[in-house]
């Protein structure tokens, strides 16, 4: 079984989704279904159709959280240490063509939110930083074209 590298935030993050899918979405599902039962023929009940997919899909991702959590090994970046980027380490970028600075975290791909400056492991930038220290050039060929980084700053936290 191939384990999965996650940050202990991200492992809580799932832990709280497995919870509340199953506490409340399950639950709620139920007696949607039960609701559109008591309507009468279930061939033609689209309330029906529609809560059974809806269960379909809640079990689905259910059974993908628990198979996620089992497979989990956790990795706390405080913990870490070193002049090299590796997973959990935050790093700040410079763009060498538009001098803007961005600041990322290299995390598992479940956790993973650009938006939240987290990337993933397994993402072009992520690889392409991977093994660099402070001062190096980074080239990353992603999907928009060839970017060119400067690596400004490496931190555990």
């Amino acid at each position: 079984m191939e384990k999965i590298p996650m940050t202990a935030t991200g492992h809580s993050f799932l832990e709280e989704e497995l919870k509340r899918r199953a506490s409340e979405e399950r639950p709620r599902i139920i007696a949607a279904i039960s609701e559109a039962r008591s309507h009468g023929d279930l061939s033609e009940n689209a309330e029906y159709h529609a809560a059974k997919e809806q269960q379909s899909l809640n079990e689905g991702r259910i059974a993908e959280i628990e198979s996620l959590l089992a497979r989990a090994e956790i990795i706390d970046p405080s913990k870490l240490k070193g002049d090299t980027i590796t997973f959990g380490a935050t790093v700040k970028l410079v763009d060498e063509d538009t001098d803007e600075e961005r600041t990322y975290q290299i995390v598992g791909e479940v956790e993973a939110d650009v938006k939240s400056g987290r990337i993933s492991i397994a993402s072009p930038i992520a690889r392409a930083l991977v093994g660099k220290k402070v001062g190096d050039q980074v080239e990353v060929s992603a999907p928009g074209g060839a970017k060119s980084y400067e690596v400004l700053d490496i931190r555990f936290a």
